[in-house]
C-alpha cells in the first residue's frame, strides 16, 4: 500500500517532494552588496551544472539579499557546509535586513578570497569562488543562478594527491521539514568498463 500525498491549496507537491529529493548539499552563499555589505546565507538546491568550463549552480527561492547582491557585482563564493558550522549555518538562513552582516550577526571570520572580492568564510574547510555566468534564470517562483568557477581552496588537513576527502570534509545535508543530515558509511567501488561486464563484447 501506498499513501498519495496531495498538492497544497497553491497546487504545489514540494514539502513532499524536498522529504524525498534527498540528501540535498548545501550552498552556503557568501556575496557582497554595492553598498559593501557582507551576506551569507544557506541554499539548499546545489550541485554542478558542467564540468568543463566547471559551472555550479544554486536556487534562490525568490528575490533574496544573495541573489541580489550577485547581479550586482557579478561575483560569489560557495562555502562548504561542514558539520562543525552546524548553528552557524543555520543561524545564517534567518532574514536579517539587508544592512546587517550574518558574518558580524553570527560570529563568523571574513577571509580575503583569491580570484573574486566576496570574502570567504574562514571557519568553513572549502570555498568555491565563483563569477556570475549568465543572467539568473527564473523558474516558477524561483531562480536558477549559475556560477563559473574561478579558484577552488581546501584545508589542508582535508586533501590528499587526490583531492578534497570527504571524510575530513564532514558535509552536512538538508532533509526533509526540519530535519538534517551527517555523512554516515563511506563506500568506494570503481566503475566497472562495459568489456568487464559483458566480457563477449571484445569478441570478433
Amino acid at each position: 500500500m501506498r499513501t498519495d500525498i496531495p498538492a497544497d491549496r497553491n497546487g504545489s507537491f514540494a514539502r513532499a517532494v524536498k522529504s524525498l529529493v534527498v540528501p540535498r548539499p548545501i550552498a552556503w552563499i557568501s556575496s557582497r552588496s554595492s553598498a559593501g555589505v557582507d551576506n551569507l546565507a544557506p541554499h539548499l538546491f546545489f550541485t554542478v551544472a558542467s564540468s568543463t568550463p566547471t559551472i555550479v549552480q544554486f536556487v534562490s527561492v525568490g528575490e533574496k539579499d544573495s541573489l541580489r547582491n550577485i547581479r550586482q557585482t557579478g561575483e560569489f563564493v560557495v562555502n562548504f557546509a561542514s558539520a562543525g558550522l552546524f548553528e552557524q549555518i543555520n543561524a545564517t538562513g534567518t532574514d536579517y535586513p539587508p544592512d546587517v552582516s550574518e558574518f558580524d550577526a553570527v560570529g563568523l571570520t571574513r577571509e580575503p578570497s583569491l580570484t573574486v572580492g566576496v570574502p570567504r568564510v574562514a571557519e568553513s574547510p572549502a570555498a568555491i569562488e565563483c563569477r556570475l555566468h549568465a543572467e539568473p534564470m527564473p523558474i516558477g517562483d524561483c531562480f536558477l543562478v549559475f556560477g563559473a568557477v574561478t579558484h577552488v581552496a581546501v584545508d589542508e588537513a582535508a586533501v590528499d594527491g587526490r583531492g578534497p576527502l570527504a571524510q575530513a570534509l564532514q558535509p552536512i545535508a538538508r532533509l526533509g521539514r526540519d530535519e538534517w543530515g551527517e555523512l554516515g558509511r563511506i563506500r568506494s567501488v570503481r566503475r566497472v568498463p562495459y568489456r568487464e561486464a559483458a566480457p563477449e563484447a571484445d569478441l570478433p
